[in-house]
């Protein structure tokens, strides 16, 4: 069973019960290219980009309280890890990321017609892109939320680079007397021992950790807010000066 949407393509028949819409659907067909999904921190972290815009939205009131709760709390089910079934753009896509985006856009937007009691597919009551993506453009929520998403990739990554450090210091110690060949261009040169060989992986790993640390700062600069062009243009002042630090309350990396 279908239903029928439309875009200015035209109309498109949608499975009935997806929670994903007509521009998802004409971008799984037109990117076939990796066929690998999405990665899902990336998903995740765009969700929770719309959930801050709608909180703020809620709070200044440019958003209907009940549409911004239900979008609110579909954005949550999501992060939960409700749902995952329903973002199937392929991984590379055309468009820097807007089909990306309007995945997202239109999985929230129809989980909250379903909490409000709408058929899936009117976008009358909430549309993916007046209500959920208000205030946002992709220029500005998909690079935003690949910093997100990388930042939160490098706590497991810090962790195990840490304790591999550990180790082979560890190692460089226990190996201190045990005397070995140094090779130079692939041939027998002078003794070191194989703790001082262990030090300098050691060594290697320490610098790599800390530059990763040290990437940190970099990615916590992002771009949201400026919207399509850097100028801000349909974003309120109230939602520039909110929705950062909402979502900064919603982002932990520990």
């Amino acid at each position: 069973m279908t239903r029928i949407e439309k875009d200015s393509l035209g109309t498109r028949a949608i499975p009935v019960d997806a929670y994903y819409g007509i521009h998802t659907q004409r971008a799984s067909e037109n990117f076939k290219i990796s066929h690998q999904k999405m990665h899902p921190l990336l998903i995740k972290n765009m969700v929770k980009i719309k959930k801050a815009a709608a909180i703020s939205h809620q709070q200044s009131k440019e958003l209907d309280a009940h549409k911004a709760t239900a979008i609110i709390q579909a954005c949550q089910e999501i992060i939960s890890g409700k749902f995952a079934n329903q973002f199937i753009i392929d991984a590379i896509q055309g468009g820097a990321g807007t089909s990306a985006n309007m995945n997202v856009n239109e999985v929230i937007a129809n989980r909250s017609l379903e909490i409000l009691g709408e058929a899936l597919g009117n976008y009358a009551a909430i549309n993916p892109n007046d209500h959920v993506n208000k205030s946002q453009s992709t220029n500005d929520v998909f690079p935003t939320a690949g910093k997100m998403a990388i930042l939160e990739s490098l706590v497991p990554l810090e962790n195990e680079l840490h304790r591999l450090a550990k180790a082979l210091e560890q190692k460089s110690i226990a190996f201190q007397d045990v005397i070995k060949v140094g090779r130079t261009q692939l041939q027998d040169a002078l003794p070191l021992s194989l703790g001082d060989t262990f030090g300098a992986y050691h060594q290697v790993i320490a610098r790599e950790y800390h530059r990763i640390i040290s990437v940190r700062s970099e990615l916590t600069t992002i771009n949201l807010g400026g919207t399509a062009i850097g100028t801000s243009m349909n974003a309120s002042h109230y939602y520039l000066d909110h929705v950062v630090p909402i979502l900064n309350q919603d982002f932990f990396i520990h």
